[in-house]
């Protein structure tokens, strides 16, 4: 069934409450009202990023603020260390290995202008004489059979609105095209030109999609917050939904000179780039200025507000992940462990904390349940629904979460990866076969257990391998026209 399809044959343009005896009973439901939902979405920030999860210098106190009124996830994760892959798992509640989409969409290339024009994503393995394996080709966009998350609100009365990083496609392939009312910035670029307006390099670079220039010298994060307050104002008397992704903190690393300023005698612990604590503050503003509209239209307590971000911090660059190791793109925690946060006034408990293991792909799920939607029924849903931790009824059914990033990218080689409990297997395509942690005893992941739990490795690479096969998850494959001594000529010209 095709999503177009599956969005006439289901009731999704019928008015939908949220049921359940428990949901109903609180003040908010008994004048039947709609849940709003607002996701923000923060571009590579990392697990320590805040003060609120122990940075002791990048100033936060507004998300910090929404992390005493919510519920904080100490162990939560992206689907993947880079961020398109990501995207596509919260729009569709589905691990990006099932959909294809496992690498970040390398917009510029002249393989994405081809399949622009031929209107089809490339299906032929990729890889140069100098790679051991060949990899899968990633799409340029994320299909329209997928069905999204704001398709599915939309159809139930909702107003949708995406504002700032898309990332997942063209054109044809942009918000407006995935089920949002609203497009502000939402295009193929995975980071802005420039920070300040008019968003304009060159050519290759041209200002940001669906966003025009208007001030010169605006800064790009208080433009998307104008636009959330604007939108929030406008449809306060609607049910709706804001899709909030900040492209910062995503380089260049730019940000307004007086906050800059703020950081600049403050010498604490390893995080100290000062460019990148202020964009920082600029998203706590951005924050916060949403707080306070909801507060001021009464609107607090029937709107879910999920706090998250795409990957982990870009280490030594921009950030520093401590305990965590490493970074953006890696396989270690410091790349794919993120901060969350979760706020619903009057449900979900003000300052607790939850140190179950979620993912992205839990938002589909969890805001389908508490908007009464069914899941489209021609595909499998991966997600599952977070209310049981929110509400804290109960914990999660499932046992472990996983990751597929069949790609070489710098010094990375192509890796998979299963959490199961405290235990966690990487599995790497070329070197070394398999690290294997314990992170409840190791969270900076410095001991590999691989040899000594060979046992334990067996099981969990058991289940990933089932996990790639029912995904039908693309790994690669041996290069037969590999010569290795194209990489030794390449060491001794360095």
């Amino acid at each position: 069934m095709k999503r177009r399809d599956f969005l006439r044959t289901t009731s999704l343009g019928t008015a939908v409450l949220v049921g359940s005896g428990t949901l109903l009973s609180c003040g908010v439901f008994k004048r039947f009202k709609k849940l709003n939902f607002i996701l923000i979405n923060v571009d590579d920030l990392g697990w320590r990023d805040l003060s609120c999860f122990g940075s002791r210098y990048y100033k936060t106190t507004n998300i910090d603020r929404l992390a005493s009124q919510g519920m904080k996830f100490t162990n939560a994760y992206s689907s993947c260390a880079v961020c398109s892959p990501t995207r596509v798992s919260i729009m569709t509640g589905r691990y990006p290995a099932r959909i294809g989409v496992t690498d970040w969409i390398h917009h510029l290339d002249n393989q994405g202008e081809i399949a622009l024009e031929e209107g089809k994503n490339p299906t032929e393995y990729v890889g140069g004489k100098n790679r051991k394996l060949l990899c899968p080709p990633n799409p340029y966009w994320m299909e329209l059979d997928e069905v999204t998350i704001a398709e599915m609100l939309k159809g139930a009365g909702y107003s949708t609105c995406h504002i700032g990083k898309w990332h997942l496609g063209y054109e044809p392939w942009f918000p407006d095209k995935q089920g949002f009312d609203i497009n502000i910035g939402g295009g193929e670029i995975g980071q802005p030109p420039t920070y300040f307006d008019p968003y304009y390099l060159n050519e290759r670079r041209p200002s940001i999609p669906a966003l025009l220039p208007r001030k010169k010298g605006e800064y790009l994060t208080d433009r998307e917050s104008e636009a959330a307050v604007s939108f929030i104002r406008e449809f306060r008397d609607r049910p709706f939904f804001l899709n909030m992704c900040h492209y910062a903190v995503h380089t260049p690393l730019e940000a307004k000179k007086e906050i800059i300023a703020r950081y600049k005698n403050k010498n604490i612990a390893r995080q100290m780039n000062t460019t990148y604590a202020a964009m920082i503050e600029s998203v706590d503003e951005a924050v916060g200025q949403i707080m306070e509209v909801l507060d001021e239209l009464d609107l607090s307590d029937r709107t879910v507000v999920i706090f998250t971000s795409d990957n982990g911090g870009l280490q030594d660059y921009s950030t520093d992940n401590a305990p965590l190791r490493s970074g953006k793109g890696y396989p270690y925690e410091g790349g794919i462990r993120v901060p969350q946060i979760a706020r619903w006034p009057g449900v979900v408990e003000a300052g607790s904390i939850c140190d179950v293991p979620v993912t992205s792909v839990d938002f589909f799920p969890t805001i389908c349940e508490l908007t009464r939607l069914k899941f489209p029924s021609d595909r499998v849903i991966d997600g599952e629904s977070l209310l049981p931790v929110l509400k804290k009824t109960g914990s999660l059914k499932r046992e472990a979460i996983f990751w597929h990033f069949p790609h070489y990218r710098g010094k990375i080689v192509p890796y998979s990866i299963i959490r199961k409990g405290k235990w966690k297997l990487i599995k790497r395509y070329e070197g070394k076969p398999f690290e294997l942690f314990n992170l409840k005893e190791d969270l900076s992941e410095k001991q590999d257990l691989s040899e000594q739990k060979p046992e334990k490795l067996m099981e969990l690479n058991a289940e990933l391998t089932a996990w790639l096969k029912n995904t039908n998850a693309k790994l690669p494959r041996e290069n037969r026209d590999y010569d290795p001594s194209l990489i030794n000529t390449k060491k001794k010209q360095k």
